[in-house]
């Protein structure tokens, strides 16, 4: 993604309110990290509706996959005093700017439209702070998906990989004839993406909670988490020689272009496909992990509110009730990749692999599958992610083979905590 920080747009207001929110006058300043075509598309919906609403919109876009740079724009924007109308972020993150004190209360808004009924346990974890609301989930991602070129593959007669072996298979044929077998971009974020799918297709949700969530250091350290990491081991046999420091996006882009076979990332991968015109089950293929079917990793982008003047929170209250309006729920994730953060919300829109994925949050949620994404934040705090960032990044780039990786995992999550 862009290494710029845009320069802050308004869009004037010029229609009324729509009906059943207040009406708000004045805008909003949305600090984010969507500067990519497809996750500036899906945040043109919400321009959009807002300024049907009335709503002026003060952009502010971070680059950077990941937010990491975003959270070192924000606090310095708080610690200036000067904190923006909503903030995107991720998990835990949440919750570290919450024990602040720096956030808005959303409790009336949510009572009045019903939050807690149609928003997943899983995420009210991160939307809630003390019992309150304090920030607005936007959607649904989830982490362990691969994304495939199907032209590429119906040419070398390869069909969708149903166990990790089919799909070691897969990638060394692709190998054979030439091609990149596996987009990705070095970078830790990415890795740790990867990681997740990885550890889920070892030992399935028992063992990515007791490793990731409940950081028990005898899985950590045991021999589940060195197969993963031999695992990993076998994917970077498969990536290209400049994968290093790549964009995601980038990668993506590779697999459009037929360049590459595969990519393993989430499901914002997809906007990126929709965006060229790509047609799921026609140009593109999109499957879980294998080994991970049925199972979920997961992340929730939020709009975190920060505790603003009064002549600003109309604007930032009807800001939180359009992003949990129904029908900007389905618009704002037909376009992003993602599904909604509501559970009422029928697929009718979605395209094929959009409804599948609904249909397997329905299912994890049911079967309490639906796992916080380590590498998003949503499983550990900060401070634990970046450890296992750490590792994993070593073991991919070769500095640690995989039983040396699983021990040093041990320590870094100890120290981190």
């Amino acid at each position: 993604m862009r290494g710029y920080l845009g320069k802050t747009l308004t869009i004037a207001a010029v229609l009324a309110m729509s009906a059943g929110i207040a009406r708000a006058e004045g805008s909003v300043e949305v600090l984010h990290w969507w500067t990519s075509g497809g996750e500036a598309a899906a945040l043109n919906v919400l321009k959009q509706d807002l300024q049907k609403e009335g709503i002026g919109w003060k952009d502010m876009p971070v680059a950077g996959g990941g937010g990491e740079q975003a959270m070192t724009v924000l606090r310095a924007r708080v610690t200036a005093g000067d904190p923006p109308t909503a903030v995107q972020m991720l998990g835990y993150d949440i919750q570290d700017w919450a024990k602040q004190g720096v956030l808005a209360n959303l409790d009336d808004i949510a009572a009045k439209d019903g939050w807690d009924k149609v928003v997943p346990a899983a995420l009210q974890k991160f939307s809630k702070y003390d019992g309150h609301w304090i920030a607005v989930p936007v959607d649904v991602h989830s982490t362990n998906w691969v994304w495939a070129n199907k032209k590429l593959l119906d040419g070398l007669g390869i069909a969708q990989p149903k166990t990790w072996d089919d799909f070691v298979a897969a990638l060394q044929k692709v190998k054979d004839a030439g091609k990149i077998p596996l987009a990705m971009g070095g970078q830790p974020w990415q890795e740790a993406t990867m990681f997740d799918g990885v550890v889920l297709s070892v030992g399935g949700p028992d063992f990515y909670k007791k490793a990731f969530i409940d950081l028990d250091p005898a899985t950590l350290g045991g021999p589940q988490m060195v197969e993963a990491f031999k695992r990993m081991d076998q994917l970077k046999g498969f990536v290209d020689p400049n994968f290093s420091g790549r964009d995601w996006n980038l990668a993506t882009a590779m697999v459009i272009k037929g360049d590459a076979a595969f990519q393993m990332m989430g499901d914002w991968a997809k906007g990126e496909f929709l965006r060229a015109n790509m047609k799921p089950g026609v140009d593109f293929m999109c499957f879980r992990t294998p080994g991970t079917e049925g199972d979920v990793t997961f992340n929730s982008d939020q709009f975190v509110m920060f505790k603003v003047g009064k002549d600003q929170q109309a604007a930032q209250n009807a800001m939180a009730e359009a992003v949990m309006s129904p029908s900007f729920q389905s618009s704002f994730n037909v376009v992003k990749g993602s599904v909604p953060a509501r559970t009422d919300v029928p697929d009718t829109a979605f395209d094929d692999c959009g409804k599948m994925a609904m249909a397997q949050l329905k299912q994890a949620n049911d079967k309490g599958t639906l796992l916080g994404s380590m590498a998003h934040g949503h499983a550990n705090p900060a401070a634990v992610k970046n450890a296992i960032y750490d590792v994993v990044t070593a073991n991919f780039n070769g500095d640690y083979d995989a039983e040396r990786a699983a021990k040093e995992l041990v320590k870094a999550v100890a120290l981190a905590q």
